[in-house]
């Protein structure tokens, strides 16, 4: 008996120990071992240390951009007749893509703007108390560098920072749908703000006409997300956040963003050039029907079908010919015209694309290099003398538009003005002219030479409002600022 009370004494002290460390633990007390034990035990526990250490390293290139422009802002006692222009802001989003202090955002958010800043988040430190509502950064000034509207991008660049944190991209081939994602943004202009949710789909086209294929995605997106990144678990940028479809104007889940593939593409292009240079591999594609079927006696009756091989070209050079039913491209099977462009637009000149075809009932598999598109601007822009063509208040070069130089710009409104071929190299000017862009008026007079473009900017007093009416895909518009420094 003694015995046995003698290990029951020995087992008590135990048994209150286990107690006392299960009541620290239920009231949120315990050691840092036991807290680092159940941390590393815990999958909710490892799941939220993860999210906060990729919100903390994707972050910091994650920026706001605050754009300045022109509109309609009322309307007077008269109605429509009296809509009252005035000064419009608007917020939107971006992330760092180079050190060098380019961005990528959306082409709308930037489009017709007069002036644009970015505005650096603010990078927390360990002493930065938790809840802090000093969110507000750095604010510098940026200027276009190039837009592409057909995809809905584009590259803005702050030229007095350097050694900024940039986002990789990540291979859309490597996206799979119910991957974990994360949207970063200003929504509703409220700065650092995330979302987590999952790709809901790859590719998804919102338009059976149109090329262009979006990832889809249920993390939360609103108003004010536009050009921010879509990241994945990697902290990689898996596409622009761009679009949602609602109805009542805020996020119902249905978000579309911009892949990275033709983020690459674009960004590469307008960096270079400054405009889109599209590749292609020589060939023309149509939809196959039932009777186009029958009557050529197709081995299918639905896809699409070679309808023109250029000469010259590298498909023809690749072996490809009319009438090859096309079945996939880099392995992923094609069935439409816009999805076939789609695949043409993620590739640069110089890439190889993978075309497997039918001839027949025969399979046949072709690996075709990548032809850089012309753009039209090209080969006018070599007709640019730097010492003759600067318009160094602008900040550009640009070329006279005589009668032969305006039948090679299809689209032109009036056989004059100046077409803006480049930026102009180490130019400081912030003045949104894009290249491409026709100048056609400077405030109400009609700009027909370099000369008359330059003695009218001299004339104009130093930070008073200049307003330069310009054709900018097939459209005119104003672009209004001021010259602070010649």
């Amino acid at each position: 008996m003694s015995e046995c009370h003698n290990q029951f004494s020995k087992i008590l002290p135990l048994v209150a120990v286990f107690r006392l460390i299960g009541c620290i633990a239920l009231l949120g007390y315990s050691s840092p071992l036991v807290a680092q034990s159940t941390a590393d035990s815990d999958p909710l526990r490892r799941l939220n240390a993860s999210v906060e250490a990729l919100v903390k390293k994707v972050s910091p290139s994650v920026v706001q951009i605050a754009v300045t422009g022109y509109g309609a802002v009322g309307e007077s006692d008269r109605g429509n007749a009296g809509l009252t222009l005035g000064r419009q802001h608007a917020i939107g989003s971006g992330f760092i893509i180079d050190p060098a202090g380019y961005i990528i955002t959306n082409a709308h958010v930037v489009n017709e703007a007069q002036q644009i800043q970015v505005i650096l988040p603010v990078v927390p430190s360990d002493s930065t108390p938790r809840g802090s509502l000093s969110y507000r950064g750095e604010v510098l000034p940026a200027h276009v560098v190039g837009i592409s509207p057909a995809v809905d991008l584009a590259v803005i660049k702050i030229d007095t920072a350097t050694s900024l944190p940039a986002l990789p991209l990540a291979n859309y081939a490597d996206l799979l749908q119910g991957q974990m994602v994360f949207a970063f943004g200003s929504p509703q202009g409220l700065p650092n703000s995330v979302t987590m949710g999952v790709l809901s789909a790859t590719a998804r086209q919102t338009d059976a006409d149109s090329a262009m294929v979006y990832i889809q995605t249920d993390a939360p997106i609103n108003p004010g997300n536009s050009g921010g990144p879509l990241v994945n678990v990697n902290g990689e940028v898996v596409g622009v956040n761009t679009f949602i479809l609602s109805q009542s104007g805020g996020n119902e889940g249905l978000g579309f963003a911009i892949p990275s593939a033709i983020i690459k593409i674009t960004f590469q292009q307008i960096q270079q050039f400054g405009h889109v240079h599209h590749g292609e591999i020589g060939v023309a594609v149509q939809t196959i029907s039932p009777e186009l079927a029958t009557s050529l006696n197709l081995p299918r009756n639905f896809g699409i079908i070679v309808s023109d091989v250029l000469p010259g070209g590298t498909a023809e050079a690749a072996g490809v010919q009319v009438q090859d039913i096309v079945t996939s491209v880099d392995g992923v099977p094609v069935n439409s015209v816009p999805y076939f462009g789609f695949h043409m637009m993620t590739h640069a000149s110089g890439d190889n694309v993978h075309l497997e075809v039918l001839r027949g009932s025969l399979p046949f598999a072709f690996d075709i290099r990548v032809m850089q598109r012309p753009h039209e601007i090209d080969h006018l822009a070599s007709l640019a003398d730097p010492t003759k063509s600067l318009v160094r208040p602008l900040g550009i070069l640009g070329i006279e538009i005589d009668s032969k130089i305006a039948t090679e710009l299809p689209g032109l409104r009036d056989p004059y003005g100046i077409l803006v071929v480049a930026r102009a190299a180490g130019s400081t000017a912030e003045v949104p002219l894009v290249s491409g862009d026709v100048i056609r008026k400077l405030n109400g007079m009609p700009m027909t030479t370099l000369d008359k473009l330059r003695t009218a900017l001299q004339a104009v007093p130093r930070g008073v409002p200049i307003a330069l009416q310009v054709q900018r895909d097939e459209r005119l518009m104003f672009l209004s600022f001021r010259l602070d420094r010649f």
